[in-house]
């Protein structure tokens, strides 16, 4: 279907591609990845015809339908959003060049018979339930699409794309503009999609749920690995370690050549033996080091100082929207060191519980409390009115109360997407995304100590959330976070609360502990769960204490009675010691990391090496073992909760 021939391209002296090839076929379903600037848009754009490879071809089958989705700005004018749904494409364009010919053979009455299936109800109806797919409501249908935003123009474009059903349906960054439950539906509308599909994005449960092969664009070559995600990260690891042993004992074999070479080559019985193995060395087609990918930065994020054991309180809040009520009588506490992520469907009181934790938002009723010693941060998409415009984005981060080095905010600027001349950009010349990635690093290289996110990883690339999952592994604060990443939230939660119609449930274990607890079908859907997920292991945050009933009971029964509130609280005092003593191995933990974390800022030890390597894996292994020991302390604490309420 679509042939891609020894490419080259350039830019600006930069070789993008050489020779490279890929071959895509009906049926193919494609992910394309690689690093931020290594070629993906530039591929799609030669795919396009928007530019021309230097050398090489590209070259597609006769009356192959293409589709493209671009990552931003797609066109918007006085048409509604039904009719932008419905509008004209290079297939319709075809179809009607057929008709203004002539109907007189079988090709010309097929393209008749496509044409006023395309242009019928049918059509219409079809366009009408992609909208409602992708959260347009029916009143949205005949509005001019200039006055919704970017995001949801996309959206009708994404539509626009799905009712003409190309052939080949390439889409760049297409979860961007997607709230959780028009992603899911969108995840779930592609597995039956009819045509191939090649796409660009960043969200590795989206691939690993719709890809059958991974495009690599690196080093100016396309890759191609069988397998989603997941199995091309495993099959590049291991091809790594075939070409790093291959160039390994490729340089022994040349060290012994040159050796020989040099010993004997003075010497006239050797020297043809000499000069052999000098030419023996010279035919060789040498094996090229893999790059060093060990880490996508290197730097010692800062820590903030600790807070009180109670970071937040929420006593008996009520939030409403005007007549709309969100949360009634809601109790809620956060204590340190928890990581917790919010899920549950849209428009049941994610982002306003956030909201209301960060002060952004005021109860009608309830009290707030803020901890002792507590610093709360809160990071959304739409927090550019904290920069100052004229600033560029290198000024931007110096002038922080930790100021670092220049090197330092080049390096970590570097892996959220700013390199090169990006950081003397103004402020005021960044995109919405630019913008919210530089709030973002600010907020690390100053962090709170009690830290509220919104989807942070929006408009970041892959090694750019392993940046983000690297400073958050080290921060030692708390997390509350929302997020429709599977893959980070599998790496930074540690509990999880689903929240439905205002009503939150508490689940004391990370990611997979709450997916096994409600028996989700998949990790997606987990997250847009619209119904209470009842199961005994969920806590909910405000318990109602129902009156005791009396009645006559014989001696057997009291006994009987008596027995188990001695084995209860036996239990209790044995959970109430183990959760004090994890509370004290926890607090000892944490103590040691602020230990090595000051000891690592000393310039004595910076200059020590071994020191360093030493004190790094201390800190990795006291991460870990925190990570358990909260999970552990917390499952307990879930447990003498229980034992109150019961």
């Amino acid at each position: 279907m679509l042939t891609i021939s020894s490419i080259s391209k350039s830019f600006g002296g930069r070789e993008l591609f050489t020779e490279a090839s890929l071959q895509v076929n009906r049926g193919d379903r494609i992910g394309l990845v690689g690093p931020n600037g290594a070629g993906k848009s530039t591929l799609f754009s030669l795919i396009l015809g928007i530019n021309d490879p230097d050398e090489g071809s590209i070259s597609m089958e006769r009356k192959v339908t293409l589709g493209f989705l671009p990552q931003e700005t797609a066109p918007a004018g006085e048409e509604s959003i039904l009719d932008l749904a419905l509008s004209v494409n290079d297939e319709m364009k075809y179809l009607r060049e057929q008709l203004a010919r002539t109907e007189e053979d079988a090709e010309h009455h097929d393209a008749i018979n496509r044409y006023h299936d395309l242009e019928g109800n049918l059509l219409e109806t079809k366009a009408k339930r992609l909208l409602k797919g992708l959260a347009f409501r029916e009143t949205d249908f005949n509005r001019p699409a200039r006055e919704l935003s970017g995001g949801w123009v996309m959206r009708a474009h994404l539509a626009r794309l799905l009712v003409m059903e190309p052939d080949l349906l390439m889409l760049d960054e297409p979860t961007n503009h997607l709230d959780l439950e028009s992603l899911n539906w969108f995840q779930n509308y592609l597995m039956s999609y009819p045509g191939a599909i090649f796409m660009i994005s960043h969200d590795r449960e989206f691939l690993n749920t719709l890809v059958d092969d991974i495009v690599e664009v690196a080093y100016g070559r396309l890759t191609r690995y069988r397998g989603n995600y997941e199995s091309y990260v495993e099959q590049r690891a291991a091809r790594r370690e075939q070409q790093l042993s291959a160039y390994k004992n490729q340089q022994k074999e040349i060290a012994a050549l040159q050796e020989f070479a040099d010993r004997f080559r003075a010497k006239a019985s050797k020297a043809t033996q000499a000069q052999s193995k000098l030419k023996q060395i010279e035919r060789m087609v040498k094996i090229e080091m893999p790059p060093d990918e060990s880490s996508t930065i290197k730097f010692q994020f800062p820590q903030p100082r600790r807070s009180g054991e109670k970071v937040m309180t929420l006593n008996k809040v009520d939030f409403a929207y005007g007549p709309q009520p969100v949360y009634q009588n809601l109790n809620l506490e956060i204590s340190k060191g928890q990581r917790m992520v919010l899920v549950g469907p849209n428009g049941a009181g994610k982002s306003t519980m956030l909201k209301l934790l960060a002060g952004v938002l005021t109860p009608a009723s309830g009290v707030r409390q803020v901890g002792h010693n507590v610093d709360v941060g809160y990071f959304a998409q739409n927090r550019s009115e904290l920069l100052q415009s004229n600033a560029t984005v290198l000024q931007s981060v110096r002038d922080s109360p930790k100021p670092v080095s220049e090197e330092v905010a080049r390096t970590i600027l570097g892996a959220f997407l700013f390199r090169g001349d990006d950081v003397f950009k103004t402020v005021k010349v960044l995109s919405g995304g630019e913008k919210s990635r530089l709030n973002l690093v600010k907020l690390l290289l100053d962090p709170p100590n009690f830290l509220l996110m919104d989807e942070p990883t929006t408009h970041l690339d892959m090694p750019s959330i392993e940046a983000l999952i690297f400073a958050l592994e080290q921060y030692t604060g708390t997390v509350v976070f929302i997020s429709h990443d599977v893959y980070f939230i599998r790496k930074i939660a540690a509990s999880v609360m689903h929240i439905s119609a205002g009503i939150p449930t508490y689940y004391p274990g990370d990611y997979q502990y709450y997916l096994d607890k409600t028996n989700a079908s998949s990790a997606r859907s987990a997250l847009v769960a619209g119904d209470k997920l009842a199961n005994q292991s969920a806590i909910s945050i405000d318990t109602q204490v129902t009156p005791r009933v009396s009645v006559f009971k014989t001696k057997e029964q009291k006994r009987a009675e008596a027995e188990a509130r001695q084995a209860i609280s036996r239990q209790r005092k044995e959970t109430t010691s183990a959760y004090e003593r994890y509370e004290q191995q926890i607090h000892q933990m944490e103590n040691r990391v602020n230990s090595i974390t000051d000891e690592m800022g000393r310039p004595e030890i910076a200059s020590d090496g071994k020191r360093m390597v030493d004190l790094n894996r201390e800190l990795s292994d006291l991460h870990h073992k925190l990570h358990v020991a909260m999970t552990e302390w917390e499952a307990l604490g879930a447990q003498l909760v229980a034992f109150k309420t019961d």
